[in-house]
């Protein structure tokens, strides 16, 4: 595995995301085939491992500090504050809170849960429109000053509040969805990326598992899925989507790998400073996305996939609009 910056974090060019461990895909999976597959990710050369404490909340924190505290020196760890938590008791209110006192209180549950008396990337989850960003990035200051921080981030945050925070406190990491069917990053994110020096995390690189082939319009999702609740998983839009999925499967064909390298190749091809965060549940799907890094698309496939792909309309939003709501503010 191959290693690339994030602003000054040198990270690995893949990352895993973690939250698929909670329940967001359905009922919990065992907690030592979890952990084994996180462990088994390190064993592939991943160094950057990404949570939050609203995935549980508090209980996906709370397994990714077991898993990696015995190689917790061979990891880097990122985690999310800015929901409206309880610290003490993980009761979820409506909304957002990223208040600085509330930041501190939520960063010491983090430190606790993780097993670590550091956070190597600490990102806003969402910006909170009722705290000036000036404040937000202030309060982690103060932490990074203190030790308990190292890097911070900003997720689905829009180019004019990351320019404001970045003037505060240097921006290591965007993390905003971004894969071959979600584009929105590409017209002001990243090129504002390029030019602060700030490197981006793309979660969901895989589409929810859409862009694998492994999701069709005969997939049913159990109710506890939240993609069940997603526009784009109608299997309407999904009958729209195969579109994508074709033309992934057509360039997977010719380089002897599956769509869901092709799907991370094309965005590891697209900056240097871009590191997807593929989550999944087995080890094999993890060792099936770390190849991902030996696959090289020519000038003339990624011509093929821009050509393709900019003649596909994609159908459904991202995200459901409660969800959604959050997002570029």
């Amino acid at each position: 595995m191959k290693n690339r910056k994030l602003g000054n974090l040198e990270v690995s060019e893949l990352g895993f995301g973690t939250m698929s461990f909670a329940s967001s895909y359905g009922a919990s999976p065992d907690k030592n085939a979890a952990i084994c597959a996180i462990r088994g990710a390190c064993d592939l050369g991943v160094t950057l491992f990404d949570t939050a404490e609203a995935y549980g909340p508090f209980t996906n924190e709370e397994l990714v500090g077991e898993a990696l505290a015995p190689i917790r020196d061979r990891v880097l760890i990122a985690t999310k504050f800015g929901w409206n938590i309880d610290s003490d008791t993980g009761v979820r209110r409506p909304g957002l809170n990223s208040s600085p006192d509330h930041i501190k209180r939520a960063t010491e549950g983090m430190l606790r849960r993780l097993r670590t008396d550091h956070i190597d990337l600490l990102y806003q989850h969402r910006v909170d429109p009722e705290v000036p960003i000036e404040d937000v990035a202030g309060a982690v200051k103060e932490l990074i000053a203190e030790g308990k921080v190292k890097h911070f981030g900003l997720s689905e945050a829009a180019a004019g509040t990351i320019r404001r925070a970045h003037a505060v406190l240097p921006v290591t990491a965007i993390q905003s969805e971004y894969s071959l069917w979600t584009r929105d990053p590409e017209p002001e994110i990243l090129p504002l990326c390029e030019e602060l020096g700030i490197g981006f995390v793309p979660w969901s690189p895989l589409g929810q598992g859409f862009l694998t082939g492994k999701v069709s319009v005969n997939t049913a999702f159990d109710s506890t899925d939240w993609r069940s609740r997603f526009p784009r998983f109608t299997p309407e839009a999904m009958q729209a989507n195969q579109a994508l999925v074709d033309l992934l499967n057509r360039i997977a064909t010719r380089k002897q790998a599956t769509p869901a390298q092709i799907a991370l190749a094309w965005l590891l091809a697209q900056k240097p400073w871009i590191v997807p965060i593929p989550g999944t549940r087995r080890l094999d799907r993890i060792e099936e996305n770390c190849g991902a890094s030996n696959v090289m698309l020519t000038s003339d496939d990624l011509e093929e996939i821009k050509k393709t792909a900019a003649s596909i309309s994609v159908q459904g939003a991202r995200l459901p609009e409660e969800v959604l709501k959050f997002s570029y503010r």
